[in-house]
Order: C-alpha cells, then structure tokens, then sequence
C-alpha cells in the first residue's frame, strides 16, 4: 500500500469492481485506449493486476481518496508491455476518472509510484507509453520528470495497422 497527503494506492478489492465498472464506461475517460471493455475484459484486467501484485509485488493499483475512501482510479506499475520498448522493464501507467481531473491525482499517485518503485525494485528506469494526442497523459510524464525517447517511438504491436492508436511514444524516468 501506498499513502500520500489525499490517497492510498492498494491492490484490487472486490468493493472495486462497480466503480471501475462505472469508471470504464465512461467513453471520455477511454477516449485513447482501444475500446470500452466488457464486464469480462474487466474482470479479466483484474484478475492479471491481482497476478501482478501476487507475482511481482506491485500493479496497476486502485486508487482511494483518503477522505472519502472513495474509487478514483488505477495508477501503478507493471512488467513493461511485449513486443514495445518497456518490454523487460517496470512500465508506469494510469487512468481517473473524469470527475476527479484537474485535482491533481495523477501528478500526486504518478509521483508516489514512482518513488515507491526506485524504492523497492532493483531498476534503474521505468517507462511509460502512451499516444501522442494524448496530451494529458505525456503532459503528466513531463510534470513527474520522465523525458521522452523519439528513438523510442513504435507502432504498438497488438493494434491492426489502421488504428488510429497505432503510433505510440515513449517516456523513461531514470532512477536519480
């Protein structure tokens, strides 16, 4: 578990599930990703986070304000995705909802992983991808000190050719 000022990161709990469910359907908040997913590819995306957690001690972890115990997001680690640069590496990544943009809960739970995972993982690196409209997303990688690698650039493998998602970057934070 991790705690900061406003949140608490942990592993999934079945309390989860409805907000997720909630948070996944909302079309703006998967704007970027590939498709909004089903009650299955949900239960089936925490069941590999719940994996993650068991095998490598850390995941995508769900996200709780503090105050409220209230389901705000996903924000952690996880092996770094085949067949992209990250593979073989810790990859960062994170999703909120809608509700709780501009609060700055990415920046504070982003930074917290981050910390946590220099902390405890014998790494020196850990990556992000995402797609370039995705401003938010790399803007936030700026905020908490990751540079992009142009080098790094990839089409992402799993994703047909005509997909629009296609193209993706790649940030790294190195260990200070």
């Amino acid at each position: 578990m991790i705690d900061t000022e406003r949140l608490v990161l942990r592993p999934y709990e079945v309390r989860d599930r409805p907000a997720i469910l909630s948070h996944v359907a909302d079309a703006e908040v998967m704007r970027f990703l590939v498709a909004l997913p089903t009650e299955a590819d949900v239960d089936a995306a925490i069941a590999r986070q719940n994996g993650y957690q068991r095998d490598h001690g850390y995941c995508f972890w769900s996200v709780e304000e503090r105050t409220s115990g209230a389901f705000v997001g996903v924000c952690g680690l996880k092996p770094g995705a085949l067949g992209t640069p990250v593979e073989g590496a810790v990859e960062i990544g994170w999703r909120f909802g809608r509700d709780h943009w501009g609060c700055g809960f990415a920046r504070e739970a982003a930074a917290a992983t981050l910390d946590w995972g220099f902390a405890n993982l014998p790494v020196d690196r850990i990556g992000a991808i995402t797609i370039l409209p995705n401003t938010r997303s790399w803007g936030l990688m700026e905020r908490i000190g990751m540079l992009r690698d142009h080098a790094a650039d990839f089409d992402h493998p799993i994703l047909p050719d005509d997909s629009p998602f296609k193209r993706h970057i790649t940030y790294w934070k190195t260990r200070s």
